[in-house]
């Protein structure tokens, strides 16, 4: 598997919260950030599932750029290097481990 699946997957919170039930995620947890809030280059030692529900972010990892709009899914594998800067609107996401 990469290390990075980024897909276009959701409709709402409620399409988000059965993915997670699907792929027998850890309890979802949601967060939000204002513009230009920045997230510096770190790691988790567990597989990230995310969500974006509204307004956007832009993910940085060695494999490239990934932007996340509503609606968009991203996966990353345990242990991949990533960072993080919000889009102009904020945004609101929910993620969950597996």
């Amino acid at each position: 598997m990469a290390a990075i699946k980024h897909e276009a997957a959701i409709g709402s919170r409620a399409d988000a919260d059965a993915a997670f039930t699907a792929a027998r995620c850890s309890a979802p947890r949601a967060w939000s950030n204002q513009a230009g809030d920045t997230y510096a280059t770190h790691r988790h030692p567990y597989h990230k599932v995310l969500f974006c529900l509204s307004g956007s972010i832009v993910f940085r990892t060695d494999e490239g750029t990934i932007d996340l709009r509503a609606g968009d899914r991203l996966d990353l594998d345990p242990n991949t290097d990533h960072a993080a800067i919000v889009g102009s609107d904020g945004v609101e996401c929910v993620e969950a481990s597996r």
